[in-house]
């Protein structure tokens, strides 16, 4: 049995801007304060940006975090993917798809689900109609759901229940969906503690539901505040000096961007220089602010 973990999954698409990096540092946090090891997974399935991966580990290194072996990069486990999905396939547990994202969006849906959640168009086609689709384009393969919402615990949230729908399974690409890929890599790691933005807090009760269809036992849960700009929006590279490389061109090298870091989340006071072994032997999951941090770049 693999030792329970925690992990920081990032996509190497490009460099990881401060809010990336606060996320790490939280995930390490939370995986070392309670004797967790802590694994980096490479999301390198699509949007890979050449070198990405290799910059993002050296930002990860010059903040102090450390890691298990081996590196995961989910491009080398395409086929247990597919061996999984073959699995539920034969369980009857999925259907094709053949609908496009215009037609998901234009079609009536049931009353009361949220905005794209898709209306069912393909779950129970005949096998004629099946055949007839095929010759028009690709099939995606969508997850069977058998409910309609789902609940997981969240250490910042509390109890959260959110909607399962069909959700994609495999691209019509045959690139494995996110939420599929994430639960088979969970699972195969003995990742038991998922440390990730609040922006995927709605993924969760979806994916812990495939957890569970899967005979696994979904991970504990800590969705923390995202990092803004002074616009109020998601940060973003377009934003200014975000990445490390470009606050140490403003004379903000790793270390000030540590303990900025800190300050971010009460565990430094202003002015103060940190490191990450001090955030360790303060570091409370209880005393987290829960509000986004907003974040002004260097001029």
């Amino acid at each position: 049995m693999s030792t329970p973990a925690g992990r920081f999954a990032p996509s190497p698409s490009g460099d990881l801007h401060i809010g990336n990096l606060r996320t790490a540092v939280l995930a390490w946090l939370f995986a070392r304060a309670t004797d967790r090891g802590f694994l980096i997974r490479m999301e390198d399935l699509d949007r890979v940006r050449p070198g990405a991966d290799v910059r993002q580990l050296d930002d990860l290194k010059a903040l102090g975090l450390d890691w298990d072996e081996p590196l995961i990069r989910q491009s080398d486990r395409l086929d247990a993917y597919r061996a999984v999905v073959a699995e539920m396939v034969d369980a009857g547990t999925t259907f094709e798809c053949f609908c496009t994202r215009r037609e998901i969006l234009d079609a009536p849906s049931a009353p009361h689900a949220p905005q794209g959640a898709y209306p069912g168009t393909c779950r129970d086609l005949t096998e004629a109609e099946r055949n007839r689709r095929r010759a028009e384009r690709p099939a995606a393969i969508r997850l069977r759901a058998d409910i309609a919402s789902f609940t997981v615990h969240d250490v910042l949230h509390g109890e959260f229940t959110g909607d399962v729908d069909d959700f994609v399974l495999v691209r019509n690409d045959g690139t494995p969906a996110y939420n599929l890929a994430v639960v088979v890599d969970d699972a195969a790691s003995g990742i038991d503690q998922v440390v990730r933005g609040d922006d995927l807090l709605s993924s969760a009760p979806r994916q812990a539901y495939l957890a569970t269809l899967l005979g696994h036992r979904p991970p504990e849960y800590a969705h923390v505040p995202m990092v803004l700009s002074e616009r109020g929006t998601r940060l973003a590279k377009r934003d200014g000096a975000v990445t490390l490389t470009d606050l140490a061109a403003h004379g903000v090298d790793a270390a000030a961007a540590l303990s900025s870091i800190a300050r971010s989340l009460g565990m430094a006071a202003p002015s103060e220089p940190v490191t990450l072994e001090t955030m360790a032997r303060r570091f409370d999951p209880a005393a987290l602010p829960r509000e986004p941090w907003v974040f002004v770049p260097p001029e």
